[in-house]
């Protein structure tokens, strides 16, 4: 009986492996591809007295109104006290982020993002970035993802930074993901 429960781990443990180098997630382009982009990213932000859960934040997002565009996803670790974003305040604040990404060839991707505090990043339809917590500006789980072609991916993000200090970066490349330039991403 021992050796069967043993067994039976053993080939729990492979699986739960194996899951772990599961093909790359295949990103879906925009299609139509979009034109006379604007540089940046839309955002839309709300308010609230506390946020603790993406679940919370996806709920205020129903109250949101636009704010200043991103220009991009490279916003380092803040100092107390500093605004979150583009936001009118450094702390209780949820956004909704829109807008495309753009990939200039086809391959497999490594993506991964830096937040504090919690997010839900899909691109291409995937999701590519997720912690749902508070936490210090640290990385998510590395996700790789297959680009079928060179072009305009769909961006939709919900993030929220509950108190102290905030960041949101992303990094992709095909090897070693580095920091993602602003001039990678558009809205309308």
């Amino acid at each position: 009986m021992t050796m069967l429960r043993t067994a039976a781990l053993a080939g729990a443990a492979l699986m739960v492996a194996g899951a772990a180098f599961a093909a790359p997630l295949k990103l879906k382009p925009a299609n139509p591809q979009p034109s006379g982009l604007k540089s940046g990213l839309a955002v839309e932000y709300v308010y609230p007295l506390d946020v603790k859960t993406l679940r919370q934040a996806e709920r205020y997002l129903k109250e949101a109104k636009p704010g200043t565009p991103l220009k991009g996803l490279d916003y380092r670790d803040t100092a107390q006290g500093e605004k979150t974003l583009t936001s009118k305040q450094a702390e209780h604040v949820v956004a909704g982020i829109t807008g495309y990404v753009k990939f200039d060839s086809a391959g497999t991707y490594t993506i991964e993002f830096l937040t504090n505090d919690g997010l839900d990043a899909k691109i291409g339809g995937q999701e590519v970035g997720y912690f749902d917590g508070r936490q210090s500006c640290r990385e998510t789980p590395a996700v790789q993802v297959e680009v079928p072609q060179a072009g305009w991916y769909p961006v939709d993000i919900t993030y929220f930074q509950r108190v102290g200090t905030s960041c949101l970066l992303m990094k992709a490349g095909q090897g070693a993901p580095d920091w993602m330039p602003d001039s990678a991403f558009g809205y309308k």
